[in-house]
């Protein structure tokens, strides 16, 4: 089975635009019960009230990753609504635009708490509930976490490289937090990272605007010239990472853990 079961329990972090928000519908319409969080409330809530309007059942958990017990109450969300958590998508995230020598220690703390302790917090929270829990099926892990690292955690070249210092840093320790999770958790809990690549998102859109108007150029040319390196043609789409991340939800992964894999559309051959 390579789709997740129906009533499966998600959590997704930072689910209220982006590619988190594109797991949150693509779940949902595979049949998930699914949790939405955030730290934009409104935004968090707004998304939940969309997916019910389209008939699915999910839920909303504001929360700052960066705070372990929201993190708790995030879960703790979750079975209340649904009795259990099967899945947690760590997938909120910060990306800025600054040239190295004019980092500052603030910039790489904002990257580092959001980017690692945030997923390290929602995985470690997930975790200890999952650990409780029956699993759905007799031989099958009692839960699977998702973290969400990038192509810049292994691609050190390119136009943005000068100006990702702190963010490539972060992805790179996501994919070590993701293989330390992995063999702690087994074989109770299956832990694995997503590398996207160019993904048409909010991010992406900011990213290449300050890039833009740090040297001078046009908005958009730098999103146009990242895309016209993909082998398959286009920019990504949250959908395009929803689909490996449903796999990584299915039965079909089971016997996997502690990868993390290129969904990117051949940007990065490795």
């Amino acid at each position: 089975m390579t789709q997740p079961p129906t009533g499966l329990v998600v959590a997704i972090t930072g689910a209220a635009q982006g590619i988190g928000l594109g797991l949150a519908r693509h779940f949902a319409q595979a049949g998930a019960r699914v949790v939405l969080s955030d730290v934009n409330a409104q935004a968090c809530t707004a998304a939940r009230d969309a997916l019910r309007a389209d008939g699915h059942e999910a839920e909303a958990a504001a929360a700052n990753v960066t705070d372990a017990a929201a993190c708790e109450r995030m879960v703790e969300t979750a079975v209340n609504a649904f009795g259990r958590l099967d899945v947690m998508v760590c997938n909120a995230g910060v990306a800025q635009v600054k040239p190295f020598m004019e980092l500052q220690a603030a910039d790489w703390d904002l990257h580092f708490a959001v980017n690692v302790k945030g997923a390290f917090l929602s995985l470690q929270a997930a975790a200890r509930q999952m650990k409780t829990q029956e699993p759905l099926a007799a031989g099958r892990p009692r839960g699977k976490v998702i973290t969400m690292a990038s192509i810049a955690a292994r691609y050190g070249a390119g136009v943005m490289a000068p100006y990702q210092g702190p963010y490539r840093a972060s992805k790179a320790a996501v994919v070590s937090l993701t293989q330390t999770a992995a063999y702690s958790l087994s074989p109770d809990i299956t832990v694995n990272a997503l590398c996207p690549g160019i993904v048409a998102t909010e991010m992406w859109t900011r990213m290449d605007r300050d890039l833009a108007h740090l040297n001078n150029g046009r908005e958009g040319d730098v999103f146009a010239s990242r895309v016209a390196n993909v082998p398959m043609g286009r920019a990504q789409t949250p959908q395009d990472v929803a689909g490996l991340a449903l796999f990584l939800a299915s039965p079909a992964s089971d016997y996997m853990t502690g990868q993390s894999i290129n969904i990117d559309g051949g940007l990065v051959l490795s």
